[in-house]
């Protein structure tokens, strides 16, 4: 009987948990013991983005939906948002910035139910006089050690962070999901999935990419809208992309749609028993397709 458990379990290992240190039967114990300890307390979300506002403007409803469900939900953001806009009109200088989006960031944090709120060590670099966006380190490798430090830690079952595009191509996103990625090679307990939203295109109006949940989040859009009112110093941005996207002027209550999309990106492939998944489910308007 204890060598069918053992079988069992070994289906929902995920592939990247597996080290060569370890021999299979003492990496299925391992996994055994922390998926029974898993059971036995709330789910606990890592919520990883590079500056301020991504959280709320990727997946704020998803956040409030999964907080209300009993979610433990913590937010590590890389930087403070130091190099963003100040408001249009500007609500404060550069050198203060960074405080101001801390504040803001730790505002919508409440709206959205979440348990935590810690911050990585880097500055957000200033965007470029022709709007280029930087990385937030030159380097990768202290990026990986700072957050595999936090991974340790926390010990998340689900880690929620930018795709491998970056979404629209932030190379500030990118960042932080190389960062991910690396930095799960050296858990002990590695979280058992890892998604990232799915962006709406300006161009397209639609998710990309494609998503593998779309979820319906209408009951919980007046949380949503509550966060992103807290970043007001990047209203004026929100504003203009809101524009650009609708063709005319825009209020930022209306930007604010009643659905939101993301997709796994580890494990690859079908996994029984997906938490989030399975979590969401009541709410998905769309799985996916081997769900």
């Amino acid at each position: 009987m204890k060598i069918s458990i053992l079988i069992i379990s070994a289906a929902g290992v995920p592939k990247f948990a597996l080290k060569g240190s370890y021999t299979l039967l003492t990496e299925l114990m391992v996994q055994l013991k922390f998926d029974k300890d898993a059971k036995m307390r709330p789910l606990k979300i890592l919520a990883f983005f590079a500056h301020p506002d991504d959280e709320t403007m990727f997946l704020g409803g998803t956040l409030t939906y999964l907080a209300a469900q009993g979610a433990e939900v913590h937010y590590l953001c890389a930087t403070r948002g130091e190099g963003g806009e100040m408001g249009d009109p500007p609500i404060c200088e550069r050198a203060e910035l960074g405080l101001v989006r801390e504040k803001e960031l730790g505002c919508a944090i409440k709206a959205l139910g979440g348990t935590s709120l810690a911050f990585l060590g880097f500055k957000d670099p200033e965007v470029g006089p022709e709007g280029e966006l930087y990385p937030f380190s030159k380097d990768l490798a202290p990026v990986v050690r700072e957050l595999s430090e936090f991974l340790d830690k926390i010990r998340p079952d689900v880690v929620l962070t930018h795709g491998p595009g970056g979404e629209y191509g932030h190379p500030g996103h990118i960042q932080a999901h190389q960062a991910v990625i690396e930095a799960l090679g050296k858990q002990e307990y590695p979280p058992r999935v890892v998604y990232s939203p799915s962006w709406l295109s300006r161009e397209t109006g639609e998710f990309t990419p494609a998503p593998g949940m779309l979820v319906d989040i209408s009951p919980w859009v007046t949380k949503k809208i509550a966060a992103v009112t807290c970043h007001k110093s990047q209203h004026g941005l929100f504003l203009r992309n809101g524009a650009a996207r609708a063709g005319r002027p825009v209020e930022l209550v209306e930007m604010i749609r009643n659905q939101e999309a993301l997709g796994r990106i580890l494990p690859e492939g079908e996994l029984a028993g997906d938490p989030l998944e399975e979590i969401l489910r009541p709410i998905a308007l769309a799985l996916p397709a081997t769900a």
